[in-house]
């Protein structure tokens, strides 16, 4: 039988995959971890939760030992009240999760907004010696050269934006699908169960709370992400992209490829934000090669 967590299929044939949870900054947060060697960290970004990486961890984890997490405020994962959602607030609690989870090595996905995450996480592990960050694999992240969410981002964390989404929020569901398909390059390819996996947590207390907390200090956070990117530069990274990405415009990748000195860039054609959904073998291929080459190479 295909194993199910959550209402997430995976395939009979994967290693076995654990829910799990760790105590961090007065929530629970919830992570799937699955397979063994070396240690794998997937990030999601600001309205998913570790069902995005669905595909991956089944592929992933015959490489590596793999941590899909549900960031507190997202997934399964607790909604603690006042949870401080800035970059580095985010960043400091994933930290933290290594500490308790035992992590000292590993390499880091992040996507989306989980991309910014990761990118400030990587700059504060710089300065904590005894953890050792592999390498960083970025997909499609938020960054500062991309104009999306610049003016709509700052408006809804707004006290009068917020107060607006937060009455119309109960009305916007029919428009799920919309958005869902705006995030693929071609709509045919989102697979079944996309859309009611991603709905499933929505319905927890505090979910919206969560993204809006986010988008209060969007601006700020993309201000000191610009300014940590030195502290990174030295770090093996790939970068991951879909040429028809309508939500991180693939015209910011070399702005931030070029603030790493050993970087490289895929893009794929005519894929969407979520390539790890959109195109998943090619994207796993993708992935594995990186993670298991030679830095030399």
């Amino acid at each position: 039988m295909n194993q199910k967590i959550a209402g997430q299929i995976f395939p009979q044939d994967a290693p076995r995959i654990e829910e799990l949870f760790a105590a961090i900054d007065r929530g629970r947060m919830r992570y799937l971890r699955a397979g063994s060697g070396p240690s794998l960290i997937l990030l999601h970004g600001l309205m998913g939760y570790s069902f995005s990486w669905r595909f991956t961890i089944p592929a992933l984890s015959r490489q590596a030992t793999v941590y899909a997490v549900d960031s507190l405020g997202a997934g399964y994962s607790d909604r603690p009240a006042g949870l401080d959602c800035r970059l580095r607030s985010q960043a400091a609690r994933l930290l933290g999760f290594l500490d308790r989870v035992g992590i000292s090595s590993f390499d880091l996905v992040g996507t989306s907004y989980g991309g910014a995450v990761a990118m400030m996480a990587a700059s504060m592990c710089a300065q904590r010696p005894a953890l050792q960050l592999r390498k960083l694999v970025l997909v499609a992240p938020v960054n500062p050269w991309s104009p999306h969410g610049r003016r709509l981002a700052p408006f809804l964390g707004s006290k009068l934006g917020s107060t607006l989404f937060a009455r119309s929020v109960d009305h916007m569901h029919w428009t799920f699908p919309y958005w869902l398909a705006r995030l693929f390059g071609d709509p045919k390819r989102i697979p079944p169960g996309t859309l009611e996996g991603y709905v499933a947590p929505v319905s927890v207390p505090g979910s919206f709370e969560y993204a809006l907390g986010v988008v209060r200090h969007w601006t700020e956070g993309l201000r000191e992400l610009e300014s940590i990117l030195p502290r990174i530069a030295d770090i093996p990274t790939l970068l991951i992209w879909g040429s028809a990405d309508a939500a991180v415009y693939v015209q910011s990748a070399e702005k931030l490829r070029q603030h790493f000195k050993q970087c490289d860039l895929v893009v794929y054609p005519g894929v969407g934000h979520l390539p790890y959904e959109e195109v998943p073998d090619q994207f796993n291929a993708t992935l594995i090669d990186f993670l298991t080459r030679s830095n030399s190479a």
